[in-house]
């Protein structure tokens, strides 16, 4: 009995090894397929401790790891700077910059996220403009790579074909994961994803062949001459407000709705699923914290159940559909989402929010 039992732990050991082997072995594949190509001598040592001392599953982007580092180091170093040299910004710098910030955040949301995304209303051509020029101030990828990126997204959500896969962490989900390459599953499935859509629209062509332009131009030059010229800042307090703090800010609002908004909340209308609904992120995010609708019912043009509720991005979209610009608004009807969220959702948690 005592020899049989030793036999058969012998063997579970072996295959946790094997499977441990296996698992690695994986890795160092996914990361070989996904190594830059005609890099440095020098960055071999790195490529070597990246992957067999630490274990990345894909090389790290090193170029983009020192840009966004910059940017949080000038953050800190301008507040230091500032506090110790007692540097109060005037109040109309917090207004134009919230002002621009929420031109910026209309953009992403309602823009490509909402709009060019899920298709989830239709714009006429002066809205599609509007949109065009705020998502510009975002100062972000172009349109087809957001949209691509996220529709691999939503099919994939949580696995390693997600781009932003919140089961690798926080860090990884909210940042880390512009920090290096994408998984090839990632790379596979962006691939296929349908983006004829985004292909045939003519100012979205427009747009990513002056994408550069686009976006000098309306997030960093033109905010920063109409605060000084017309808000009268001075041109370190306009460089500080204008490419530092807002678009920082809005980044890091964007982000965490693939970081806060996966991981702490709470799930009404779909519990199997990891996005949940988190009010502080609709708040920052314009509305796009209502996560657990959003992934059970993406097409829905105000991406939570209650309109206006916290939700600064439908508020304005509903503002263009009264002028006509934005018509044929995707809803998911009452029925429907008390169906699914019987069915599926966290029956304990209370929806009827006003």
């Amino acid at each position: 009995m005592g020899l049989t039992t030793t036999k058969e732990n012998e063997s579970k050991c072996i295959d946790s090894n094997n499977n441990l082997d296996h698992e690695k072995r994986i890795k160092q594949q996914n990361y070989d397929v996904m190594l830059p190509k005609n890099e440095y001598r020098f960055m071999k040592t790195i490529r070597r401790w990246e992957r067999d001392v630490v274990g990345f599953e894909t090389p790290l982007r090193w170029i983009n790891i020192f840009l966004i580092s910059t940017y949080h180091l000038v953050y800190a170093l301008c507040v230091t700077y500032c506090f110790m040299h007692r540097i109060h910004i005037p109040l109309i710098s917090y207004v134009h910059g919230l002002f621009f910030g929420w031109m910026a955040g209309f953009g992403v949301t309602g823009g490509v996220h909402r709009y060019w995304c899920h298709r989830s209303y239709k714009a006429k051509l002066p809205l599609q403009i509007i949109l065009l020029v705020c998502y510009s101030m975002a100062g972000q990828n172009t349109i087809y790579e957001w949209v691509r990126d996220h529709r691999v997204h939503h099919k994939y959500s949580e696995t390693s074909a997600d781009p932003h896969n919140a089961n690798r962490g926080f860090f990884f989900a909210h940042v880390g994961w512009l920090m290096m390459k994408k998984h090839p599953d990632v790379v596979r499935k962006g691939k296929v994803v349908d983006m004829s859509d985004i292909e045939n629209d003519p100012l979205v062509r427009f747009h990513t062949k002056y994408f550069l332009f686009f976006k000098l131009a309306f997030c960093y030059i033109i905010p920063i001459l109409i605060s000084h010229y017309v808000f009268g800042d001075s041109w370190l307090m306009t460089i500080y407000t204008e490419t530092v703090i807002r678009v920082l800010m809005s980044l890091h609002y964007t982000w965490s709705v693939n970081s806060f908004a996966h991981m702490w909340g709470n799930k009404p209308y779909d519990k199997s699923i990891m996005p949940v609904e988190n009010w502080v992120v609709s708040l920052f995010a314009l509305g796009e914290g209502w996560h657990n609708y959003h992934h059970t019912f993406p097409w829905d043009y105000k991406a939570a159940e209650f309109g206006n509720h916290m939700n600064a991005t439908s508020y304005i979209i509903d503002i263009f559909a009264k002028i006509g610009w934005a018509y044929d608004l995707k809803k998911a009807s009452p029925s429907l989402v008390h169906a699914v969220a019987s069915r599926k959702g966290d029956l304990s948690i209370k929806r009827n929010v006003k």
